[in-house]
């Protein structure tokens, strides 16, 4: 061994160590391994920051964006009204869950659509009054395993794909993940579904997201426009779609009068508002699926920030602008733009206009507008806004589009036509164009933290290569396996780069363990590809541990999980993920 490669391996052995502690965040451990390189002299100053260049960070970066367009959109909400069911038993539930799961996965990011389906799952179990214990975690593996199906679904098919474009000249394709993934996916899910949800122990999560107490319900009005499919049923009529939001019709406002009670056999008309009480993320799905318009809908959509409106929870505490007045004396959507949409008075509801009620101390508002303005203007109104108090409002009406234009960059980049990396920019500067998102949103949608930790571990990885390190390791796991037939060898590649990913980030493994399974290949004189691609599902199946993955540490808090909690599904499934990738990598990839 030289002293580069003894130099290398230790600095790598610290990383992994600062990273398996997990003290410090990884991207300053992997920032401050590229600096102790550069200034060791085994990465050279000209290549130390190419890797915030590279394909693989641009990709993930844009997939990000493209993520949050589509879900900005509502395009991922269009499919979610088949999944809440109260009296679905649970293994059909979390099939289905698994299923939709899987599929965003492939093609937005797994952890979007694990954010996205997270809270879908958790009303579920609230309303099934069930621990959303037994399904969150079957609902992240099998985002984990549909991510596995196409390049852009996982960032270590991202690293794996551009690796083998620097190594061996050419890049795998959008869909050359697929048989594997598919074979992968859909046994893993029918596991999950069948098996692995009994093997979690059934505990409560540590609290509940809505609470038994309505003083977080606001009461708002909504207005029915001539488009909206509401107008000429009855009010009791929507009771249904209602009861499926979570949300309580409490009357009919027309002509700017409330109508005696609740108006339940009074038919809708075009101009009317409907008084609604929920909490915030309800009454923005409610309207969406009931067709109605927030307050001043026509006000927000004129201008060039049109396109990127927030709904934002304050309270108003002694000696605010805002108190003692309303919405409509401080004219506060014709002057500034921003729209009262509900109040919050310690669940008590109130007959009052919410644009004519008077704000009292203690309230809590829901205000909606432009991001950028509702700061200055929550500043101006002295209210202080609540922490996690923002909330999306989606544009269903261009989910169709944004949909269209993504799949149009990807069928581009099959189509050989267009650089993958350039259609997906496209698709962006499409999506910015449109509004979709919004400037803010292009640079909060992308994992900066991840970022900096690719872009800093690849030219630690390349140096690591350039010594002959990773042919070191590839040597030792020859020597170790001699005489072993390929698939064996295979085997024991996948396992050791499994539980690599089960402590370290997934794609600092897929960094580390793709220059390894190549020269592998090589030193037993076969094909590459097939070590490449069993690199890449194994740095993607981290299911032992909550730190493998971003997705198994997202669900750890809602779930109540513990760290022991993860190996009981996790162990049988990575078990199984290696029986089912190594014929299927045999056979799709031979040898």
């Amino acid at each position: 061994m030289t002293n580069d490669q003894i130099y290398l391996f230790s600095l790598f052995g610290f990383v992994f160590a600062l990273l398996i502690w997990g003290k410090i965040r990884y991207d300053l451990v992997a920032f401050g391994a590229l600096v102790i390189a550069v200034i060791g002299g085994f990465v050279s100053p000209d290549e130390a920051f190419s890797g915030f260049g590279h394909p693989a960070v641009v990709i993930i970066a844009l997939v990000l964006i493209v993520s949050r367009g589509l879900l900005n959109a509502g395009a991922v909400e269009m499919i979610s009204g088949i999944v809440l069911s109260v009296n679905r038993p649970l293994p059909l539930h979390i099939g289905i869950m698994s299923v939709i799961g899987a599929a965003l996965s492939a093609v937005i990011n797994n952890v979007a659509a694990l954010a996205l389906l997270m809270s879908l799952d958790i009303e579920a179990a609230d309303k099934a009054k069930r621990a959303a214990t037994l399904s969150l975690m079957p609902l992240s593996f099998a985002t984990i395993l549909g991510g596995m199906i196409t390049l852009i679904g996982t960032p270590p098919n991202i690293v794996i794909a551009q690796y083998r474009e620097r190594a061996l000249g050419e890049s795998f394709g959008i869909f050359d993940f697929a048989p594997v993934g598919l074979c992968v996916a859909v046994i893993g899910i029918l596991f999950v579904a069948t098996i692995g949800w009994r093997l979690i122990p059934n505990r409560e999560r540590p609290g509940n997201i809505h609470g038994d107490d309505d003083t977080g319900l606001y009461v708002a009005e909504a207005e029915v426009s001539e488009e909206s499919t509401s107008s000429g049923l009855k009010v009791k009529e929507l009771q249904p779609l209602a009861e499926q939001h979570d949300i309580s019709v409490l009357g009919l406002i027309r002509r700017g009068k409330r109508l005696p009670g609740f108006a339940r056999s009074e038919e809708i008309r075009t101009g009317d508002h409907i008084v609604l009480e929920g909490d915030p993320k309800s009454i923005e799905a409610f309207l969406g699926a009931a067709q109605l318009d927030f307050i001043g809908k026509d006000k927000h959509e004129s201008g060039l920030s049109s396109g990127s409106l927030k709904l934002s929870e304050a309270i108003v505490p002694d000696g605010a602008r805002v108190a003692g007045r309303t919405s409509d004396g401080l004219r506060l959507l014709t002057r500034h733009g921003i729209t009262l949409l509900g109040v919050s008075r310690q669940g008590k509801r109130f007959r009052d206009r919410v644009r004519r009620l008077t704000i009292q101390p203690g309230d809590v508002l829901l205000l909606l507008g432009p991001k950028e303005r509702l700061s200055e203007v929550s500043s101006w109104l002295g209210v202080l806004p609540l922490a996690g108090g923002d909330h999306v409002v989606i544009q269903r009406n261009k989910a169709v589009l944004a949909i269209g234009l993504f799949i149009g960059a990807i069928a581009l980049s099959v189509a050989g036509l267009v650089y993958l990396p350039i259609a997906l920019a496209g698709c962006v500067i499409a999506f910015a164009a449109l509004n979709i998102v919004s400037g803010r949103e292009v640079y909060e949608s992308v994992e900066w933290k991840i970022i900096v930790l690719l872009a800093s571990l690849i030219p630690l990885g390349i140096a690591l290569e350039n010594s002959g390190g990773t042919r070191l390791i590839a040597e030792l796991i020859v020597s170790q396996t001699q005489g072993w037939p390929p698939w064996a060898i295979l085997m024991v590649l996948i396992m050791v780069t499994m539980t690599l990913s089960d402590f370290l980030n997934n794609v600092a493994t897929a960094l580390i363990a793709a220059p390894i399974g190549l020269d592998v290949a090589a030193a037993i004189g076969v094909d590459p590809d097939p070590f490449l691609m069993g690199v890449a599902v194994a740095a993607s199946c981290a299911f032992l541990t909550p730190i493998g993955h971003k997705n198994n540490t997202i669900i750890m808090g809602p779930g109540g999980y513990r760290f022991s909690d993860y190996w009981r599904m996790g162990l049988p499934l990575e078990i199984l993920v290696v029986l089912i990738s190594v014929p299927a990598i045999l056979f799709f990839w031979p040898l």
